[in-house]
């Protein structure tokens, strides 16, 4: 999402709310940096970042605590005046009194958490490139399969959900089904399911079938990196399908190349185990080591060594 409003993050972070601006639920946040107004209560406000979430730590509560009642007043009163979000006091210390009387007078939240200031500075700044990431919803079925991400898509009807149940019964794990929700973080493309549908599943002739009641919390993830995307489709007897595997395809998701499968179904192929076989072969690929390379360079070794021979 491109803000989250000011209201959220207090019920999200469970944040104590000494005073309330009227217009809290206004309010947008649109960026995860935060800041330490250190400076700004020294009196030097050039290149002051109002716009963040200002954060007053133990240094902070304490410098304050220094300054007489009217150069406090004073240097408060310069930074209320900018149109702040809110302020923020760690560790639970008191709210000066001239914070207050200014913040009702601005109309400014004043906001308070019990942590320290570090670990609050980190928990937010951490919530918030979290929820302001950006994302994009995907039709298909995400499961964790030998501590990879695989995203399993399909046309309606192929048998995506009904290979995720076999492979929640081979001890992996359901992250989504049917509906999952990308974001974009540092670590890569991160996928999860809606909170309404989160643990369930669609299986067509039975209905919907609740995955943590019927498998255990060990049948399930609330979300999961996506390593490789497997996209299902029903055998074309004219289509060429890749046998080697010296080709690799991959999708672009929010701006990151992901490895791609293209999987032919028909009956009799067991897709689970084959959904297993390409977790495998693609962690192996991460390693450093690829089958197909491998084979190839053999017989290209070995054709080099035969045409020495002929000579």
């Amino acid at each position: 999402m491109d803000y989250i409003t000011l209201d959220r993050i207090v019920d999200d972070l469970k944040l104590e709310i000494v005073y309330k601006a009227d217009n809290i639920e206004e309010i947008k946040i649109t960026a995860s940096e935060i800041n330490r107004p250190g400076l700004q209560l020294a009196g030097y406000f050039d290149k002051f970042a109002h716009d963040r979430l200002q954060i007053i730590g133990n240094v902070e509560w304490h410098y304050c605590n220094s300054l007489s009642e009217d150069v406090r007043y004073g240097r408060f009163d310069e930074i209320f005046a900018y149109p702040i979000p809110a302020i923020i006091i760690s560790r639970e210390m008191p709210v000066f009194p001239e914070m207050l009387k200014l913040a009702i007078h601005y109309n400014r939240s004043i906001l308070r958490t019990e942590l320290s200031t570090t670990k609050f500075v980190n928990l937010l700044i951490n919530y918030l490139d979290y929820v302001l990431a950006p994302e994009t919803t995907v039709h298909g079925v995400l499961v964790e399969v030998y501590g990879m991400g695989i995203l399993i898509m399909g046309e309606s009807g192929v048998g995506k959900s009904e290979t995720a149940l076999e492979l929640i019964k081979r001890g992996h794990r359901l992250v989504a089904d049917d509906v999952v929700e990308i974001k974009k973080v540092e670590e890569g493309l991160r996928g999860e399911a809606p909170d309404l549908i989160r643990h369930f599943m669609e299986i067509r002739g039975i209905g919907i079938l609740d995955i943590e009641r019927l498998y255990g919390v060990g049948a399930i993830k609330s979300n999961e990196f996506i390593d490789l995307i497997i996209e299902l489709e029903f055998w074309d007897k004219s289509k060429e399908y890749d046998r080697v595997g010296l080709d690799e395809d991959s999708v672009e998701l929010l701006g990151v190349q992901v490895p791609k499968l293209l999987i032919p179904v028909r009956p009799g192929r067991n897709l689970a185990m084959i959904v297993e076989v390409a977790a495998r072969n693609t962690r192996q690929k991460k390693l450093g080591y690829n089958a197909a390379v491998e084979l190839n360079n053999k017989i290209k070794k070995q054709a080099r060594v035969r045409k020495g021979k002929n000579l």
